[in-house]
């Protein structure tokens, strides 16, 4: 059930709710847009809009220029008071930002840059928090995944170390071991690094499972145990880490479209969203061993990039839900909200 759509000025990439209560309606959308030439030029911008379901109204409340953008991500809740939201920019930057203003999310919500730090001289593609907001992991184009502390005012790196051939498109903490992160890599390699060793040593590395590149990675919140990838070959994978040092590959359901991003449910255990590039949006229900797609969104006309449940207290319903989702493409600068057609229970 469509509730809103906008286009934007350039090519959609991201999309994040906030997962503050007071700022569950507000959505932050980073676009990438490439200029080629004898001098490519990467350029892009952050937005904020105010979702406002009952009006059926996608507000923009707040944007800016920036370098080109591949990926966003706001600070956990509990780790701060104020929402900070990370960028990972083209230029090989990470910016942190903080979001001011009223709660409500319509008057005087913006983003007030905080820090910034080079990280490399190549693309920061990807990054994700740890638990306590107080760490960063960034994957970056030459296949080095890098280590940032986030201070009050100040990003410090902390590891930087080649983990992979090729492009490193995703990177995660261990939610439930924040001293363990996974890569993952257009090497097809999909790897975990213990940080506590120094340099860190890897505990394990997949890399005949995926048939093309490893492009996203996410943990489940509700079981310390599960973890999902997404590859260029079409596949959602879940793995079973009770033996990390050989996980094993307990399910996979093909997408009909490269898995560009997998988000989890928040509150509903096994519930997974994912963007599939030249599929469109598909919401997948796992259940131990088995995997089957609940519903598809085609309504956009190019490659689905961006996908991202709406997060808050106030999405914790038991029983019955239709969950609200936001989603974007990337040619036709496209960006929706909307509700799964279904009744999942909760």
């Amino acid at each position: 059930m469509d509730v809103a759509h906008c286009y934007l000025k350039g090519n959609a990439d991201a999309v994040e709710f906030c997962p503050y209560d007071l700022y569950h309606n507000v959505l932050a959308v980073s676009t990438y847009t490439l200029q080629e030439g004898c001098q490519p030029n990467r350029h892009g911008s952050i937005s904020l809009f105010n979702v406002d379901e009952e009006k059926g109204h996608l507000d923009m409340v707040f944007s800016e220029e920036t370098a080109g953008i591949f990926d966003i991500k706001w600070s956990p809740p509990g780790g701060r008071l104020n929402p900070f939201l990370a960028q990972a920019d083209a230029d090989g930057y990470l910016r942190i930002k903080m979001l001011e203003g009223c709660s409500n999310g319509v008057e005087g919500v913006n983003l007030k840059e905080i820090t910034n730090e080079k990280i490399s001289n190549s693309m920061c593609l990807y990054l994700d928090w740890n638990p306590s907001a107080t760490s960063i992991t960034v994957g970056l184009s030459d296949g080095s995944v890098s280590i940032v502390s986030v201070l009050e005012s100040k990003l410090e790196i902390q590891e930087q170390w080649k983990a992979h051939d090729f492009e490193l498109w995703t990177t995660c903490f261990d939610t439930h071991q924040p001293n363990l992160i996974y890569t993952g890599s257009d090497d097809c390699k999909f790897s975990c690094w213990d940080l506590r060793d120094k340099p860190p040593n890897v505990v394990f590395q997949s890399s005949k499972v995926h048939k093309m590149g490893v492009t996203c990675i996410e943990k489940s919140p509700h079981d310390p145990n599960i973890l999902l990838t997404g590859s260029y070959d079409e596949f959602l994978r879940v793995w079973d880490l009770r033996s990390l040092s050989k996980p094993l590959n307990s399910s996979s359901i093909s997408l009909g479209g490269g898995v560009w991003r997998v988000k989890q449910h928040p509150f509903i255990p096994g519930l997974v969203l994912a963007a599939c590039m030249h599929n469109g949006f598909a919401i997948v229900a796992i259940k131990g061993d088995s995997a089957e797609v609940l519903e598809t969104y085609n309504k956009h006309d190019s490659l689905a990039y961006g996908a991202d449940w709406q997060k808050g207290e106030a999405n914790h319903f038991g029983g019955k839900t239709k969950p609200l989702v936001a989603t974007c493409s990337f040619y036709d600068k496209h960006v929706r909200v909307w509700r799964s057609e279904n009744y999942i229970v909760s």
